[in-house]
């Protein structure tokens, strides 16, 4: 749990302070929002590793707020102890559901349980090349700590040739790929994509990441 981040999304005050105390002692990150319309512009910015929800917010509810935090685990703490709302939460999105009042030690077992869940995932999705990662759930690139900004093409080149580094992919082949992931991509603009993707990870980096084939493709470049 240590340096995770966590949203604590609450507008009791004095449940959202016990909550951040309880966090920072497991050395946590913790960011805070008092309302479903403060939170969706937190979420705007950052990306923590967990989401922990109250339902009853002023402006947008919980129920609002939910579909669109998108992929990160969302634990939802509320008063509401009906089967039925737990089982609409669950089915729409929530990772788990606690009825208040919780037992702090299981709200921490259960935040455990979500942040082990979640890094095996991450781990199953990455993919690595000399000190270039590539997230396929998240879809973040990264150049030891430093992010790559890329573009929906570029992401979706660098992530087929990261996914067979060894082999250089053929261009009827990688067109063939893109179409799957985006659409704007054709023979006579590959070459501009390609060049701009290199362009961003050496500019990164310091060094070559991609290099072309001759009369095949490209490939990823075992040495800088």
């Amino acid at each position: 749990m240590e340096d995770k981040e966590i949203l604590i999304i609450e507008d009791d005050v004095a449940i959202g302070d016990l909550l951040e105390k309880v966090l920072k002692k497991q050395s946590c990150r913790v960011l805070r929002a008092y309302s479903g319309t403060e939170a969706l512009l937190v979420l705007q910015s950052r990306r923590p590793d967990l989401v922990l929800l109250d339902l009853m917010l002023p402006g947008l509810c919980g129920e609002e707020v939910l579909p669109q935090i998108g992929e990160i685990p969302v634990i939802v703490l509320s008063a509401k102890a009906g089967v039925e709302d737990k089982v609409k939460l669950l089915l729409g999105g929530a990772a788990d559901y606690m009825t208040k009042p919780f037992e702090l030690q299981e709200l921490l077992a259960r935040i455990t349980v979500q942040l082990r869940g979640k890094a095996r995932e991450k781990a199953a999705s990455g993919l690595q090349f000399r000190d270039l990662s590539l997230d396929t759930a998240t879809h973040e690139v990264k150049i030891q700590k430093e992010t790559v900004r890329l573009t929906r093409t570029e992401y979706a080149i660098l992530k087929c040739l990261m996914q067979n580094p060894a082999q250089a992919i053929p261009k009827s082949l990688l067109l063939e790929r893109l179409g799957e992931e985006t659409p704007d991509c054709t023979e006579s603009s590959l070459k501009v994509h390609v060049s701009n993707l290199r362009r961003k990870l050496s500019g990164a980096g310091g060094a070559d990441y991609i290099e072309s084939v001759w009369g095949i493709g490209f490939k990823m470049k075992d040495t800088p």
